[in-house]
């Protein structure tokens, strides 16, 4: 039912035409690199050709701004796996947002949505409470609305798999 392809056309579709953005499957890690000498458009590139990388990375694209859009991965800090218990809360007060919106990519796509550390190698947080953080993000976009680029593409998802429109408060109890 979920297909890459099906993905890359949805985002591509949707974005291409205005903000010369494609999502590209990758073999190896998740990267986001701006148009270049030899690309003119930018490229989100999602891992192993996972369907939750790429809504997971989408995520991270929908909230860069303009500017952060013009900069690999986005300018942002990263630590990758085995981060220490600080490290890993600095992780995840940067990866609320990202996840929220992703909760709602997939809700709209009729997507199974997975709150993720992304610490497998390092200390492990309580997963609960991180949860409940992202829970409330999502529940404060769908109260404040999202921004247009998201609302553009929540909709395209809910058109493209027939998931009920609007999303509502009520969809996101876990």
């Amino acid at each position: 039912m979920h297909q890459i392809s099906d993905l890359i056309s949805i985002f591509d579709n949707t974005f291409y035409q205005n903000y010369q953005t494609r999502l590209i499957r990758g073999d190896d890690e998740p990267i986001y690199l701006p148009a270049d000498k030899e690309n003119n458009f930018h490229r989100i590139i999602f891992a192993h050709g996972y369907y939750a990388s790429g809504l997971h990375e989408i995520a991270h694209w929908l909230i860069a701004g303009e500017q952060r859009r013009l900069i690999e991965d986005y300018g942002y800090w990263y630590c990758p796996d085995g981060r220490t218990e600080i490290e890993q809360a600095e992780f995840e007060k940067v990866e609320i947002k990202p996840q929220a919106i992703e909760w709602a990519l997939c809700m709209a796509a009729g997507f199974k949505f997975n709150v993720s550390a992304d610490n497998l190698n390092g200390e492990q947080p309580c997963r609960v409470s991180f949860q409940q953080k992202v829970h409330q993000q999502v529940l404060t976009y769908i109260e404040n609305g999202f921004c247009q680029r998201t609302q553009a593409l929540l909709k395209a998802f809910s058109d493209f798999y027939q998931t009920p429109w609007p999303l509502t408060e009520q969809r996101f109890n876990w």
